[in-house]
């Protein structure tokens, strides 16, 4: 079962995701405005990733035909990074689990934090990042599980795949769909709103390879 699953492929995914949702891209890289990177992002043999991937594919043509006449990509795109993910005042789209486990959550920490805390510490891992981040932020979870993937791609997976089933299920999975809702009622068509349309599409089929 392990060995029909692309870990290393799966790993350069979310690893791409998860840092785009931990840093605005006038911070990082721009490559997700470049139509040749999502002519070439794996999409698993999947429909449904192959369309989300063509959307971000026609998200970043579009960005070039606006960069021609004179528009800054990577700051349009960092200024929806903060009006969805810090705000002021406030996220428009909190990027943290906790905030879509009950209704009427106002705080962003809870028990999905802890959660992830001793899930990283099991891994042997440590969150570092400039903002302070909540452990149960969609970037963080990503990243871990991108982690777990490149160790089970190099042989050296300390998890059950039983265990990383559960992580995608029980996190980034359980929640993403809301969490991409926000995002895409507050700024439709937006860069982001394709970004995670990705990585719901990818976490869909790989939950589907585990369960296999």
């Amino acid at each position: 079962m392990c060995k029909d699953i692309p870990w290393k492929t799966l790993s350069e995914a979310y690893a791409f995701v998860g840092n785009s949702l931990l840093r605005p891209m006038t911070m990082t890289s721009t490559v997700g405005l470049d139509p040749a990177f999502w002519k070439a992002f794996p999409v698993f043999d999947d429909n449904a990733v192959a369309r989300a991937v063509e959307a971000c594919a026609c998200y970043a043509e579009g960005a070039a035909q606006r960069t021609e006449a004179g528009e800054d990509g990577p700051q349009r795109v960092s200024v929806e990074y903060t009006r969805l993910f810090v705000g002021p005042p406030s996220p428009a789209a909190p990027p943290w689990e906790t905030m879509y486990r009950g209704k009427d959550v106002t705080v962003g920490f809870g028990q999905p934090t802890f959660e992830m805390r001793e899930l990283l510490r099991a891994a042997g891992l440590e969150v570092r990042n400039a903002n302070n981040q909540y452990e149960d932020h969609m970037g963080i979870e990503l990243l871990y599980l991108s982690e777990l993937c490149r160790r089970e791609a190099m042989g050296k997976g300390a998890a059950e795949v039983a265990d990383i089933a559960a992580f995608v299920e029980r996190h980034p999975l359980s929640w993403i769909g809301p969490f991409l809702d926000r995002v895409s009622e507050a700024v439709p068509g937006g860069y982001f709103a394709g970004l995670l349309l990705v990585a719901q599409r990818v976490l869909e089929h790989h939950a589907r390879l585990l369960a296999r």
